[in-house]
Formats: structure tokens, sequence, C-alpha cells
């Protein structure tokens, strides 16, 4: 019950994400009521299920995506999470799992084919075990869009292969690391992208500032996730950076170090931000517009995750995630290029605002240039209109007074009519 009552005046103290929600809910339908309007096979169903159960806020960007593209996202998807899932599972000896991973790709051609050899808690060994739907699937897709699915499995294979005894020691790796992960899922999108006809040939040749959309993402993920990930003994921060700050990777998350392991984890999400040009650059590019929100969502959602991590103990406690109402406030705003411009200036803001009560820190005077820069730069492609000028906060209480009001009129009116 309290933190029903906690959640609830989360949402009173920021009416902006409360009208945000309203006004979101309203437009967009779950994904279930989506799939259920799809005509597809049996297969195909199956396979939405799949992206549903893996990762549902995914589930509903992707099938809101233009029908060209949609199957075959869903099957780019659920074949790297396939390959993802190997990866993780600590169950699997080292050296099969490094022949499963570089062969991976190879069997998105051999009909039938799937994988029973996860351990029992991968939550995700449903979808190997019934990895043949994906396959069926796949072999329906254009040619195209089979050859980049095949060749970015093949490429993250092996890389993840290389990943498996190797440890991430400088920057440089963990830029090599991200990019086998995520960098080539980015550059996969966008040539599946251009193959759609729905944008041009630009997007294949822009291989540098898709791999840092998805280093962008990747590393925040990489940030946020770090309790959890030491816990497990899984190591993804770069010696080079820690180093400098504690003995012992494990120090990051102990409270006797909890200056330290903060200045750390500032100097990690300083890092992210070299990647935010590029973001920026390539959601310019965009020009359908379900392409872009399918891009813009998840890179506005790493700057709020980023934002939420940066000076904040708690990171290295527990996993910090953004509040539901503000996540569904970014995905109602970030649904053209001006309103995403706007939503990095409203974090950089906060951002500044939270390392400036931390002088002391190491990387201060680098943040704070660094996050200044992007303000400005980002900034002046900004288009303001008359109501940016006015707190989103004052509009949104504002709004929801009038609501109350009208329903409370109505309500006298019903009373009255009644007794008269």
């Amino acid at each position: 019950m309290s933190s029903n009552f906690k959640n609830f005046f989360t949402w009173v103290s920021h009416p902006e994400e409360l009208v945000c929600s309203i006004l979101y809910l309203l437009k967009h339908s779950t994904p279930d009521e989506t799939n259920i309007k799809m005509k597809s096979s049996g297969e195909l169903k199956k396979c939405y299920q799949f992206l549903e159960s893996t990762s549902r806020s995914f589930a509903t960007v992707i099938q809101e995506i233009h029908p060209k593209l949609r199957n075959a996202i869903c099957i780019y998807y659920l074949v790297l999470r396939g390959l993802d899932t190997i990866e993780d599972d600590m169950g699997i000896n080292i050296n099969y799992k490094r022949s499963l991973l570089l062969d991976f790709h190879t069997h998105l051609y051999e009909i039938g084919w799937s994988f029973e050899e996860s351990s029992p808690e991968e939550k995700d060994a449903p979808l190997l075990m019934e990895f043949h739907v994906v396959i069926e699937e796949f072999l329906k897709l254009d040619r195209a869009y089979q050859d980049t699915i095949s060749d970015i499995t093949k490429q993250m294979g092996e890389g993840m292969a290389k990943y498996l005894d190797k440890r991430i020691n400088t920057v440089e790796d963990w830029n090599e690391y991200c990019h086998y992960v995520a960098g080539l899922v980015g550059i996969g999108l966008s040539k599946l992208f251009y193959y759609s006809g729905l944008e041009d040939k630009s997007f294949l040749d822009s291989e540098k500032i898709s791999n840092s959309m998805g280093l962008y993402l990747q590393k925040a993920n990489i940030i946020r996730d770090v309790n959890e990930d030491l816990l497990d003994d899984r190591r993804f921060w770069p010696t080079e950076i820690w180093s400098k700050h504690v003995n012992y990777i494990r120090d990051i998350i102990l409270s006797k170090q909890s200056d330290k392991s903060v200045h750390c984890l500032n100097e990690m999400c300083l890092n992210t931000f070299d990647h935010v040009p590029d973001v920026i650059e390539y959601l310019s590019m965009i020009r359908d517009p379900s392409v872009f929100n399918f891009c813009a969502i998840p890179q506005t959602m790493a700057i709020a995750t980023i934002s939420a991590c940066l000076n904040n103990e708690l990171v290295l406690k527990e996993n910090v995630k953004i509040r539901k109402g503000e996540a569904i406030r970014i995905m109602y705003e970030a649904n053209n290029f001006n309103n995403c411009l706007k939503i990095f200036v409203r974090y950089l803001d906060t951002m500044k605002a939270k390392i400036s009560k931390s002088p002391e820190d190491p990387s201060y005077k680098l943040l704070i240039n660094k996050i200044s820069t992007l303000r400005t730069n980002i900034g002046a492609r900004v288009k303001y209109g008359l109501f940016d000028y006015i707190p989103r906060s004052y509009v949104a209480g504002f709004i929801i007074f009038l609501i109350l009001y009208l329903i409370k009129s109505f309500m006298f009116f019903v009373i009255a009519a009644h007794h008269a």
C-alpha cells in the first residue's frame, strides 16, 4: 500500500508526466492488441510473442514501425537475442560456447534447427528451444534483409567469441566490445532502413554514426547495471578507468569506497558524451516518421538513463531506473527531431546542475566543459515556440486543474438536474 501511495505522489509531483502519460495511453494500443490486429502466420505470431516476452517495451516500438520493416526487425532482434542468450549463459562450456557463437549465423539457413542445452535459469531459453520458428520466418524475408541479418550475426558472433576470455582493459577495448554487441546492431539497422526503401543511400555510408547509436545505448546500460553485473562476476567497465579510482573492480560497489566509486561512475558517464554528436547527426538524417520514432525513443531514453546515473551513489547499490512517468513522457515527446533536441537539452541542463555540486570530482572540469559544449551546439539547433518559454509543470498543472474543474462542474450539474 505504501508503495502505491509513493507512486501516486510521484505522479502528482510531476504533473507534466501525468498529462503526457494520459495522452500517450489514449493514442497507443498495447502490443497484444496490435498483435491481434496483425494478419500473420502462426509462426510469425509466435515470433511476436517471443518478442514481447523478451522485451515488452522494445516490442511496442517495433510493432509501430512501418510494415515494410516490422517483420524484418522483429526477426533481426530475435536472432541477435538468441545469440546473446548463448553468450550470457554461464553454464555452457567455454569452448563449446565459442563454437556456437562462431557458427550461429550458419544455423539461420538450417531448417528445423533449435538449441535445447541452455541453463535452466536462462529466461530466454524458450526462444532457443523453438528457434526453428524464427528460422522459418527469416527464410521468408527478402534476400537483402537475410544477407544483412546473417552478416551482422556472423560479425557479432566472432566478436563475442573474442571477448569470452579477453578482459576489457582499455577504453579502446570497451569501444570494440560495445561495437560487437551493439554498434553492429546499429549498422545492420541502417542497411535494413535503406533496403526497405524508406531511407536513402546515405544510410549505407553511415557506418561511423550508426555504430555510435549502438555504443551510446550499450554504454548507458553498462553504466546503469554495474551493481548487478559485478555481483554476477561480469566485468564491463574498462580497467583503464576504474583503476584510477579503486584498487579492485568490486570495490566500486563497496560502501567504504563510495566517493571514489562515484568519481569512477562520473568518468564512465563522461565517456558517453563523445557519441552524442553522432546520435544527433543520425537522427537528423531520418525521413520516415516510424523509423524516426524507432531510433529516437531509445536514444532519448539513454540520455535520461545517463542523467539518472551521473553523480548518483545509488547506481552502485541497485539498478537505477528512470520513472515510469518520465519514460512515457519521453516516448510521447520524442516524435520529431526538434523535440528530441529539446529532450537532450533538458537532460544536459539536469546533468550540469548535478555535477556542479561536486567540484572535487577529478572529472569535474571535463564534465562541465563537455556538457556545456553539447548544450550550446544542440541548443543552437532548437526551434522554440511560445509554450517552450513557460515551464511545462505550469502548463500541465493548469490542464489537470481544468480537467478536475470540468468534472466537478459536470457532477454539480447532474446533482442539480436530479433535484430539479
